[in-house]
């Protein structure tokens, strides 16, 4: 009951000075506001980061083969055979670590319709396990097999968005459609991943959403392509261990520099690379964010000193006549101590309200994202609460020395 009213003093001591405590809030509000905005696009960026790389495999290596023109092409034909499925099974041999390979081969497509409708989805020829290594999920129907593409079978996987234009209203499962001159049975069909760019670090993402897969095999043996192309457009190398990947990376490049008679006919992505890359990036960000804050943070708590220090000064007399019925130096200390906790709490809890605020308004108007890490966001309010309380001892003890007699004979 006593706990109860001294802290209820406390909170009518700071509300007859309300507007010189709502002044002094202001700083803590935004310095913890600051952090915890800091915090809430921070983590956003990175499990979007995450999950933007995610359908690349931060498990993979990956090799494209480049584009050139006619006459460089020509002469690297000359030297090299271009990226091939061979490529990537020499890979799977000798890169410590390597578990599986899928290729694609991108068609050049002209047509693709069904009896139903017509899009722009464009057509690739993918080996079974490209689904697996690119983390692409069958939301409806079944992947094609290595059966099928040892028996060139005629069967085609859908993207989300490919599915809906080709066959608008209609289940697609057991439909028919047809790529360029080809027809093809519609065995299954993927799951969106709404991805929310179609780049990360300069690499193309998303084009799986408006794409009709069909096995390798099938694609290369019914399908045209241009001379002097690629027999496949890149492969994935999936390994065993995320430790493996930057020694991977090293052997799979000397390897094939060796099979490509060293022409500059490919390149190679490391998709873990690629998230640390940005995570650096994320890191300064944080980094000036965090500078900012703080400098709120420190103005903040100045604001607490100030007020806590105006108050002793226009409390002289009261003091004074706690000293003298009998309270201790600690008691003192306790009393202003109480009304700078409480000046923080209340700091700290409407700095995380706005800051929760802030960080949603900073993604609606960037068109980033928000995510939250619960216990670094609660730790930084506490920590913010204990920076401002820290500035509020001095104060006290300030209080806490005043002479009795001195302090009743104070006109303040």
């Amino acid at each position: 009951m006593i706990r109860q009213r001294v802290w209820k003093e406390a909170f009518e001591e700071l509300w007859r000075r309300r507007l010189r405590t709502a002044l002094t809030l202001l700083g803590m509000i935004f310095g913890v506001g600051a952090i915890v905005a800091m915090l809430g696009v921070g983590e956003g960026s990175r499990q979007e980061a995450l999950r933007l790389v995610e359908g690349l495999g931060l498990n993979n290596l990956i090799v494209e083969a480049k584009t050139l023109d006619t006459e460089t092409l020509r002469e690297v034909r000359a030297r090299s055979p271009g990226l091939s499925a061979n490529d990537a099974r020499a890979a799977l041999d000798v890169v410590p670590g390597a578990m599986l390979y899928a290729a694609e081969k991108r068609v050049r497509t002209f047509l693709a319709f069904s009896d139903l409708g017509s899009g722009d989805a464009q057509a690739s020829g993918v080996s079974a396990d490209y689904f697996d290594l690119s983390n692409l999920v069958v939301a409806s129907g079944r992947p094609f097999t290595a059966e099928d593409e040892a028996a060139f079978a005629a069967v085609a996987v859908l993207g989300h968005a490919a599915a809906r234009t080709l066959f608008p209203g209609v289940d697609p499962l057991g439909q028919w459609v047809k790529v360029n001159h080809a027809w093809f049975e519609v065995i299954g069909i993927l799951a969106d991943r709404d991805l929310s760019a179609d780049r990360f670090e300069g690499v193309q993402l998303g084009l799986d959403s408006n794409r009709i897969f069909i096995p390798l095999s099938t694609a290369q043996a019914r399908l045209r392509f241009q001379p002097m192309e690629d027999p496949v457009d890149r492969f994935l190398l999936k390994l065993d261990d995320p430790s493996r990947i930057e020694g991977g990376a090293r052997v799979l490049a000397a390897l094939m520099d060796q099979r490509h008679a060293g022409q500059d006919d490919f390149s190679l992505i490391v998709p873990a690379q690629l998230y640390q890359q940005h995570q650096q990036t994320q890191r300064i960000f944080r980094f000036v964010m965090g500078a900012i804050a703080a400098v709120s943070l420190l103005v903040g708590g100045i604001g607490i000193m100030n007020i806590m220090l105006a108050n002793v000064l226009e409390r002289r007399r009261e003091i004074g006549l706690l000293r003298a019925i009998g309270a201790r130096r600690q008691d003192v200390i306790a009393q202003f101590m109480r009304e700078t906790s409480v000046i923080c709490g209340v700091g700290a809890f409407l700095g995380l309200v706005f800051g929760m605020m802030l960080a949603y308004a900073i993604a609606w108007l960037a068109g980033w994202h928000v995510g939250w890490a619960p216990l670094p966001v609660i730790a930084s309010v506490v920590l913010c609460a204990a920076i401002g309380l820290l500035f509020g001892v001095y104060p006290a003890r300030q209080a806490a020395e005043l002479d009795p007699i001195a302090a009743l004979r104070s006109d303040a």
